[in-house]
């Protein structure tokens, strides 16, 4: 019965309690719990965010890895819970916190390679980790980086997710309304582009960031979260890598010259074009790029960066997406 309750796809508004104790397999690992986590420390924005939607902000005790301000409901209530780190926390941080569960978005963060500690690192001092399905789900992190997407992103892994957490904390009413609130965001999103009556032929490149204004951009496969808004909007991808933020260069991506450029915009400064003033002043100065017609005709959407990861956040840059082309002219 809960096997069923965690991959469902409609769920009826009020679901039963958790029968504990709760087993499930998740990205590739089999997790249990006898009971709901005291606590849980999070490792990566969306798993916070999810947190909070679902009303558990009383039990994360710390969180880390943050792209942008926390969505504006959230904010006083994540101001009194403790920022591990920006980026990336270290093991020691997180095991300080001795939280009953750690919450992960990104596998390359905890998993077999992780860069703040391995899954077995964590189980061996009795912590479970749940990584959000959204980056393990039709996803290899074995090709190192950001990973290769072997199918397309669907925000089926997304509400995957958000009905697993609420089950492992006995809180699935409140799942199953996020999960529909941000179905009906998607809907609307969808019909609201259709309305537009787009051109057939029109293309797009999304631009996350560069690790030098120098060098090949970092920009978005035909798989990911941004994939998943182009076709769902109608909109052809320039770029066909299966890689997650494949590096491209700007003369392949002039050749292509996409219709719109959607770039990331970020309080994270890793690298300078995290800053979405330079990429901005890049795309108006840059002897190739200033030539596309997306630049030249002014058509530059600004996008959470955090939507274009695979999050819950994705839907509502699909939301954005479909509201920036509404105001566009394509004549």
């Amino acid at each position: 019965m809960i096997a069923a309750l965690l991959v469902g796809a409609a769920l009826p508004l009020y679901a039963q309690e958790t029968d504990y104790p709760l087993t499930l397999t998740n990205c590739g690992l089999e997790v249990s719990f006898d009971a709901a986590p005291d606590s849980v420390v999070t490792i990566g924005q969306s798993a916070t965010e999810i947190l909070y939607s679902l009303g558990l902000a009383p039990k994360v005790s710390g969180t880390s890895v943050w792209f942008n301000p926390v969505l504006p409901e959230y904010a006083e209530v994540n101001d009194g819970i403790e920022r591990l780190a920006d980026n990336d926390p270290s093991f020691e941080s997180v095991v300080g916190k001795k939280p009953g569960l750690v919450a992960v978005q990104y596998e390359w963060h905890v998993g077999e390679s992780g860069i703040v500690a391995t899954r077995g690192m964590f189980h061996e001092v009795g912590i479970p980790t749940y990584i959000l399905p959204a980056d393990c789900d039709t996803k290899d992190n074995s090709t190192g980086g950001d990973g290769t997407r072997t199918g397309a992103f669907e925000t089926a892994s997304v509400y995957k997710g958000i009905r697993e957490l609420a089950a492992i904390f006995d809180v699935q009413p409140a799942g199953d309304a996020l999960v529909s609130d941000l179905q009906a965001t998607e809907s609307a999103a969808i019909a609201r582009a259709e309305e537009l009556e787009l051109p057939e032929d029109l293309s797009a490149v999304f631009w996350f960031s560069s690790a030098d204004l120098e060098i090949d951009p970092y920009v978005a496969g035909r798989l990911g979260a941004p994939g998943y808004m182009m076709s769902k909007l109608g909109i052809e991808n320039v770029i066909e890598s299966d890689e997650e933020w494949p590096t491209v260069g700007w003369e392949s991506i002039a050749r292509a010259d996409p219709d719109i450029i959607v770039v990331a915009s970020m309080d994270r400064r890793r690298f300078p074009a995290d800053d979405v003033e330079k990429k901005l002043e890049f795309l108006r100065t840059d002897p190739v790029a200033s030539q596309m017609t997306a630049v030249r005709d002014g058509r530059i959407v600004q996008m959470d960066a955090h939507a274009m990861s695979a999050t819950m956040r994705s839907i509502y840059g699909l939301q954005a997406l479909s509201e920036a082309l509404s105001k566009m002219s394509f004549e």
